[in-house]
């Protein structure tokens, strides 16, 4: 019966299965008549004339390609990809040249005269012009980043020099050689900027999907919301249909006789207030589609329509997997390990802060000077340079001691961060797997009084046109399966949203079993 009913409920709500049915196909040509007018009509197989066929999929569709959130989410990303590739290039060779062009000195300076015991003033007149070519790369063992690097160096300079009495010195320079340079005992920092990048990138990455999973979930409230004043259309036009069915018979009553004269203008009152109700419902989804048409960026000329068809469905969801799944694809619980891995960057960077740590550079090459230039490649020496420079701090009060506790303690605050995410990814969505469930089942239920409710309607309507009952009791009977049919409308948007809540916990599309941002076209950024 629930296959049959999800098959054929519009055939239900169109009053086939009625004795009546040439005037129910009448009223129902006119229904979808005016239902098309109104753009809330079942779907078109074409768009003509500027009407829209407005499904969940379209409606996700037009809202990313003209949301400001997503654009700017993109934009993040690629800021953060160019971080990542600039923190990438540093591993990579680097050429710099330095020039001095020129520097002039002249100053008068105290030297020490050894021959006169005394300190005397030495006027110096100096011209330098100075280059140096350097070629740096960072030393990368098995693929990781030592913090020490080699450099390829060529140092030349000409220094001019003035004596007392006018003459003018000239020397050249130039010295090629081979450096390294290793940081000890302390934080590798080559290495923990280019994984703070990869961190950036990836939490970039995770808000974005959880910001289109956002956005998927509100836009599908949306539609249902949509979906809901255009089913309620069809609950009242099906009432204002009957009602004149009913008018009709209670016409032919009071001419046979004069007794039951009063009952026509009991269905007048009836039908007068159904034709409101459905103005109201017309008026509701036209309200709600033109808020949708400034927010999805349609032309005000357009026209949406959309098919008040329920899909009935059933879901099953396995509450395991539903948490397996929430754990797996939700970013919560990811975002928190990359809060925790930067936690402890932080820390070790701390534990180097005011801490020992040593520098030990090494450096081989030739070199040589001469008053010419042509002769300085003639017979170059050999020179080298070997630095030991070390940083020992003896007291700072406790400082950088509590500096460290205090990052130790911001790590286990971010361990009890990840614990209680866990309990309530857990907690959220067993619950909403039983709503699922719950709802579910009230649906089920409530179609099957809704299929009674019609069938008391249309046995109703026909032992009223026999005259076999009072007007009073066929008015209750359709008010019936009005109220029937809004609370079969209300329970079936609870299971709807209690579907769209699970597949926000879990980023998981169990109508069609795959991903939510898979089923999207979503999975990835756009590049």
């Amino acid at each position: 019966m629930k296959n049959a009913f999800a098959q054929s409920n519009l055939r239900k709500i169109s009053f086939e299965s009625n004795p009546m049915s040439l005037l129910n196909r009448a009223g129902i040509l006119l229904f979808t008549l005016v239902l098309q007018l109104s753009g809330a009509g079942p779907v078109r197989a074409q768009e003509e004339g500027g009407t829209i066929d407005l499904t969940l999929d379209r409606m996700v569709d037009l809202a990313l390609n003209s949301s400001f959130r997503v654009r700017q989410l993109n934009l993040s990303i690629d800021r953060t990809r160019y971080r990542l590739q600039a923190e990438r290039a540093r591993l990579k060779s680097r050429v710099d040249l330095e020039l001095t062009m020129p520097a002039f000195n002249a100053t008068s300076e105290p030297k020490w005269n050894s021959t006169l015991q005394k300190d005397e003033i030495v006027d110096r007149r100096s011209q330098i012009w100075e280059g140096e070519l350097s070629v740096r790369q960072p030393l990368i063992l098995f693929g990781f980043p030592t913090n020490g690097y080699f450099s390829f160096n060529n140092r030349m300079y000409r220094l001019g020099q003035k004596r007392e009495d006018g003459t003018k010195d000239v020397d050249y320079y130039n010295r090629y050689y081979i450096r390294y340079v290793q940081p000890l005992f302390q934080p590798n920092s080559l290495k923990n900027d280019l994984e703070e990048a990869e961190l950036d990138l990836e939490g970039t990455e995770l808000n974005f999907r959880d910001d289109v999973v956002g956005i998927v979930s509100d836009l599908s409230g949306d539609y249902f919301d949509l979906f809901e004043d255009s089913y309620n259309q069809v609950i009242y036009q099906r009432l204002v249909e009957t009602l004149e069915t009913a008018l009709v018979s209670a016409s032919s009553l009071a001419e046979a006789d004069s007794a039951r004269a009063m009952e026509a203008s009991q269905v007048r009152v009836e039908l007068a207030n159904a034709r409101e109700q459905f103005q109201q419902a017309e008026s509701a989804f036209r309200l709600r589609a033109a808020y949708l048409k400034t927010r999805l960026g349609l032309p005000e000329s357009d026209t949406i329509s959309v098919d008040p068809t329920p899909n009935l469905d059933p879901v099953a969801v396995d509450p395991d997997e539903a948490v397996a799944y929430a754990v797996e694809r939700t970013p919560d619980l990811r975002q928190l390990d990359i809060r925790r891995r930067e936690g402890e960057i932080s820390l070790e960077e701390t534990k180097g802060r005011n801490s020992f740590r040593m520098d030990v550079s090494v450096s081989y090459g030739r070199e040589m000077y001469q008053p010419e230039f042509d002769l300085l490649w003639d017979d170059p020496e050999n020179s080298y340079t070997v630095n030991v420079n070390a940083y020992l701090p003896l007291w700072d009060w406790g400082e950088r001691k509590l500096r460290i506790e205090s990052s130790r303690i911001g790590l286990e605050q971010t361990d009890i961060r990840i614990e209680e995410a866990q309990n309530q990814i857990v907690s959220n969505v067993r619950n909403e797997v039983r709503n699922v469930e719950e709802y579910e089942n009230r649906t089920f239920a409530m179609q099957e009084n809704l299929e009674l409710a019609q069938e008391i309607s249309e046995s109703s309507l026909q032992r009223y046109a026999q005259g076999e009952i009072q007007v009073l009791d066929l008015i209750q009977s359709l008010r019936r399966e009005t109220d029937t049919a809004e609370n079969f409308l209300d329970t079936y948007l609870g299971w709807r949203r209690a579907i769209l809540n699970l597949q926000e916990l879990t980023f998981h599309d169990y109508e069609t079993g795959m991903p939510v941002l898979e089923r999207f076209g979503l999975d990835k950024p756009k590049p």
